[in-house]
């Protein structure tokens, strides 16, 4: 049943929102990009020439319209919508959080953490990775660092952001506290650097950047709450349609500042440090594309995005297992590919078999979990025993 800007599923399902699930598999597949614009050690193609480079450092940023920020941003306007309907407190939504995310960021963890042996046997750098599992200070950071495979940072820093509702929730009803989120990448940016240059041990600077990180990116729950409370005015047609022009113009201008960074790649083939101007451009960009989405609320979106979104976050989470693959059958293969070549392989493979290994993986009760899609088998026994000892039970 249509509902102008919200969809009903049939059969008593939940609602809906058609136009932020399509946002949701565009900004995975935006991650999957980001993801293969790199060559088999992780670098922008070092060994190639300044021409050759170009391609792949186009469809970085053009990957980069996505980004984990966007997979924040959107997350934490869903939790708002949550929130909005259901009468939960502080601890309740933390206890619900760390069961959606941490037990899986646990599971994971340990797979991406021995997993890493297939892609480090190949190009002979196993026995780092071996020192590196023996170390108690490893397997610390991947527990709280989320660094055992690199999209993993997500679900730790998601939890944390979550945790502080209490203070991000009064974007809702001041959506002019979502602009908080300019003098917080501010902020992070300049204490960043500064850790970068002044704090010598390594582990330590780790934590702390990471610190600095999540207190900053609450700039990004006030700005989703804030989104949240312009969508819950229930703008109509017009209204929707001016925000979506203004958030197109808006992207058109900070992809001009992101192709700043593209240059640097290009002319250097490392990553180095962002320009200024790329770096608010790269954060900012996530409000924008939402906005966008968020404009175009009316659009006749098709109701496949809706179903292409439950496996959104298992794409997320899989697809370094298939890039890894490819970097190995390529290496094997000894072939010499052009690095445009080589990324839009890469991309439409990886994308092709996550999309389908995370839809196996979703069909069955006992591995639905991994990819948010289920229940914790064992932990929701242990809940429902609880409750019918303390004659919770129906």
């Amino acid at each position: 049943m249509s509902k102008g800007h919200v969809t009903e599923l049939s059969g008593g399902k939940p609602l809906r929102l058609t136009w932020i699930d399509a946002l949701r598999v565009y900004a995975a597949l935006g991650v999957v990009l980001i993801h293969t614009t790199t060559d088999f050690a992780g670098q922008p193609f070092e060994e190639a020439t300044p021409g050759e480079r170009v391609g792949p450092a186009v469809l970085r940023v053009v990957g980069e319209l996505s980004g984990s920020e966007l997979f924040f941003l959107f997350s934490l306007f869903l939790l708002a919508w949550k929130l909005d309907r259901r009468d939960m407190s502080w601890s309740t939504s933390a206890l619900d959080q760390a069961k959606r995310l941490l037990i899986p960021f646990l599971a994971w963890t340990v797979f991406y953490a021995f997993f890493r042996l297939c892609k480090a046997t190949e190009f002979n750098y196993s026995a780092a990775i071996l020192a590196e599992l023996s170390q108690v200070k490893s397997w610390v950071q991947y527990l709280v660092l989320g660094s055992a495979q690199y999209q993993l940072h997500f679900l730790p820093e998601f939890f944390l952001i979550s945790l502080f509702v209490p203070l991000i929730r009064s974007g809702a009803r001041y959506p002019l506290a979502g602009f908080f989120l300019v003098p917080a990448l501010f902020v992070m940016n300049d204490v960043q650097g500064w850790l970068w240059g002044n704090i010598q041990d390594p582990n330590l600077r780790d934590y702390l950047l990471r610190a600095v990180k999540i207190l900053c990116y609450t700039g990004y729950g006030l700005a989703a709450f804030a989104l949240f409370g312009v969508w819950k005015r229930q703008l109509d047609k017009p209204a929707s349609e001016a925000i979506a022009r203004l958030a197109i113009l808006s992207s058109i201008i900070l992809f001009t500042g992101t192709l700043t960074y593209a240059g640097m790649l290009v002319a250097k083939g490392n990553w180095g440090i962002r320009p200024p101007t790329a770096f608010y451009a790269h954060f900012l960009m996530p409000v924008a594309v939402f906005s966008i989405f968020l404009g175009l609320q009316y659009w006749p979106w098709s109701p496949m995005y809706s179903r292409l979104a439950r496996f959104s976050f298992g794409l997320y989470l899989v697809h370094p297992i298939f890039i890894d693959a490819i970097d190995i059958a390529l290496h094997r293969s000894g072939l010499a590919l052009d690095p445009t070549v080589m990324v839009v392989g890469k991309f439409t493979v990886a994308a092709t078999l996550s999309f389908a290994f995370s839809v196996l993986i979703g069909r069955f009760a006992a591995t639905a979990w991994l990819i948010g899609l289920g229940p914790v088998p064992l932990v929701t026994r242990f809940s429902e025993r609880g409750a019918i000892g303390k004659g919770g039970g129906a």
